[in-house]
């Protein structure tokens, strides 16, 4: 079924397919440009990238946190590729701290995947609303189309096509993507209408039960919601979703699979295992196999694993990593280029580019080395927060910063 619709704003009329996908524009003077068909929806982009990454260092001194590896790529390049999957041309990084250097990191992957990164740089922390209106020359054009708007800090299955789909259905100015919480009181909930998705108000931290929804950090949003959005520090979600929700124009999508805010080290670890799990159940044929893997376990094509470790559950190796004899490691990540000699164990902590962890080492409970930081043979590490470029000597009984 094809159905028309006007848009009062601009005198037009556009023809739609019964999905809600626009197909053409017949304006006063004749028919306008054909749009792309249905299912190659042309779209645009916003990640927030945010500021200095504080919470994951001493993984953010070495790199900005969007360029931390998670799963053996860095965070921000698993929403780039879910994003360029539905047809999105071009992606618009809101930043405040090291824009060249994401850039440049960034260069080859922008060939590889045939997509336009740019940046819009902040010169003052401007929220979760105001990058969007720094960026709104690079966000809208012509075309009408709505644009996406994600969180950096997210790791989750995307499903952004069903969002569009969900989008175009509901007529209204802005979707959201909602999660379920098991304890809602220590987040924002939403509060929707079950059937439609209507939301109809948010509810912070909330001491009785509202609801178990929160806001997952992932919009598709209507070139309009720009015109509510004040050059300013400001909070969408605190500010803007809330006149939006009044107006009964904001709708919630809740998403069908796992989701973590990975800003910090215990929840990028807690992330890993759920990123895991999801690639067994879509993708298994990526996961790792053998005597000595446990779980869900991935292994760059490039690492090297001795004979008797035993790997997993829920472990990453990175690229160039040699892995000796008789390791054992659980719940951890293991980044590029990382030596972890015979007989170390590892569990629950993040090792950075380049470290060693030397003989019968015992490194633990979210443990998380910088950068080509040397831990010597036979130490014990238990939630050492170790800055790049260190050598560890002695053992660290207690969780500190070394």
């Amino acid at each position: 079924m094809i159905k028309n619709r006007r848009d009062a704003g601009r005198g037009s009329f556009f023809i739609y397919s019964s999905r809600g996908f626009r197909l053409a524009a017949l304006t006063r003077s004749g028919l306008g440009s054909t749009q792309k068909s249905e299912g190659h929806v042309t779209m645009k982009a916003l990640i927030l990238v945010g500021g200095f990454g504080t919470r994951l260092r001493p993984l953010t001194l070495s790199v900005p946190k969007p360029l931390v590896d998670f799963a053996n790529k860095p965070m921000i390049l698993h929403q780039i590729e879910a994003l360029k999957a539905i047809g999105v041309t071009e992606v618009v990084l809101a930043i405040n701290y090291q824009p060249e250097v994401m850039l440049n990191f960034l260069k080859d992957f922008e060939a590889k995947l045939g997509i336009k990164i740019t940046c819009s740089q902040e010169t003052e922390p401007l929220g979760t609303a105001g990058p969007l209106a720094l960026a709104r020359d690079k966000l809208i054009d012509n075309s009408g189309e709505p644009f996406f708007v994600l969180n950096s800090d997210v790791i989750s299955v995307y499903p952004l096509k069903e969002m569009i789909e969900f989008h175009k259905s509901h007529g209204g100015e802005a979707s959201i993507m909602v999660t379920k919480v098991d304890e809602p009181s220590k987040y924002g909930v939403v509060v929707m209408e079950e059937t439609t998705g209507q939301v109809d108000k948010f509810v912070e931290k909330p001491k009785l039960f509202v609801g178990n929804k929160i806001n997952a950090g992932i919009y598709l949003l209507n070139p309009s919601v720009l015109d509510r959005i004040e050059l300013r520090p400001t909070s969408i979600e605190k500010e803007v979703f809330p006149k939006i929700a009044a107006e009964k124009k904001l709708y919630a999508m809740v998403l069908p699979g796992f989701w973590m805010d990975i800003g910090q080290p215990r929840d990028y670890i807690s992330g890993l295992r759920l990123y895991l799990d999801s690639l067994r159940k879509k993708s298994s044929s990526k996961l790792a196999s053998g005597s000595h893997i446990v779980g869900n376990v991935i292994v760059d094509e490039t690492a090297q694993i001795g004979e008797g470790c035993l790997i997993g559950p829920d472990v990453a190796i990175g690229p160039g990593c040699i892995i000796e004899a008789g390791v054992r490691l659980s719940r951890c990540t293991v980044m590029r280029g990382v030596r972890i000699k015979k007989h170390a164990c590892i569990s629950s902590s993040i090792i950075g580019w380049h470290s060693t962890v030397g003989q019968w080492a015992r490194v633990e409970n979210m443990t998380i080395l910088g950068e080509d930081v040397h831990v010597c043979d036979e130490i014990y590490s238990n939630g050492g927060v170790v800055l790049p470029h260190k050598e560890i000597k002695s053992n660290i009984l207690k969780p500190e910063i070394v």
